[in-house]
């Protein structure tokens, strides 16, 4: 019975994903039917290519953005797995008809340069970011970026960048040199925009500290701020002095605060400070002070 149940909610969960990834390809395909293509602005990445051979050929937008994303999809498969593969699919069909349905809707900005790369940019780096949060990608270009930092001494954000910087000079050819700086803004929006979605607004940073008064600042971080912290037990280097090192996760609202507990407490404390993107399980749970 509980097996049942697990694979009822596995199918569930999946569903949702798969909805959510959806969900993702239309508000793309609304960013670019209803704010960028109309005002002369692409995407980057196999999106912007499909765009251009589009213009270029008059061929339907839709089934551009399915055909050049299909060796991609084979590259995640073989590099990032088959759920990805099929999340992927299910998000760049749902891109493509979305492209092809709204085709002829209203353009929502027209005429203000900055405002259509903002707004275009905020659409399309959403509808993607939901769709990477929940296990698929609306472009191929990133994986073919994955697989090329493999056997190239770049990181995947270099080679992403250098390949789109090809894609925008192609832009250029049929909307012109303000057209394609135009693509690179909105562009880089929707890059940030994206990254604020996967990973959200409330991240958390764990804070690793090496003071001499490791008990006074676990009861101090556990009376101010009502987080509980743990001490990990190392020697160091060099002095082969053996001493408690702190780790306490905390949230982005609160890292103010425990800046200042660390400065009031031991001004000479060391501290390492590391972004965390999602925190689960524990009892990472806040308690209730006064």
């Amino acid at each position: 019975m509980q097996k049942k149940t697990q694979q009822k909610q596995k199918r569930l969960l999946m569903a949702s994903r798969a909805l959510l990834v959806i969900i993702g390809g239309f508000i793309t395909g609304y960013g670019l039917e209803a704010v960028l293509i109309p005002n002369a602005v692409s995407d980057g990445g196999v999106t912007g290519l499909s765009i251009v051979g589009s213009q270029l050929t008059g061929f339907p937008l839709g089934i551009l953005i399915g055909i050049l994303n299909i060796p991609f999809v084979f590259l995640g498969y073989k590099q990032i797995g088959k759920s990805f593969a099929v999340y992927s699919v299910i998000g760049i069909i749902s891109l493509a008809v979305s492209t092809s349905l709204m085709h002829h809707v209203p353009t929502i900005i027209e005429g203000d340069t900055l405002l259509i790369t903002v707004v275009g940019g905020i659409i399309i780096g959403f509808g993607m970011g939901l769709a990477l949060r929940n296990g698929g990608a609306l472009d191929g270009i990133d994986m073919l970026a994955v697989l090329l930092s493999r056997k190239l001494p770049f990181g995947t954000s270099d080679l992403i960048l250098f390949l789109n910087m090809f894609v925008f000079i192609f832009v250029s050819t049929v909307f012109g040199l303000q057209g394609a700086i135009l693509s690179a803004i909105a562009y880089f929006i929707a890059s940030k925009v994206i990254h604020i979605v996967e990973e959200g607004l409330s991240g958390s940073k764990t804070f690793n500290i090496i003071t001499t008064e490791p008990e006074l600042m676990v009861e101090t971080i556990r009376d101010r701020l009502g987080r509980s912290a743990t001490y990990t037990f190392a020697v160091g280097g060099y002095s082969n002095e053996q001493f408690k090192e702190i780790t306490c996760v905390v949230s982005r609202m609160e890292e103010r605060k425990m800046k200042e507990i660390i400065h009031e407490l031991d001004p000479t404390a060391f501290v390492a400070i590391y972004d965390v993107s999602e925190v689960k399980g524990g009892n990472f749970k806040k308690r209730d002070i006064h």
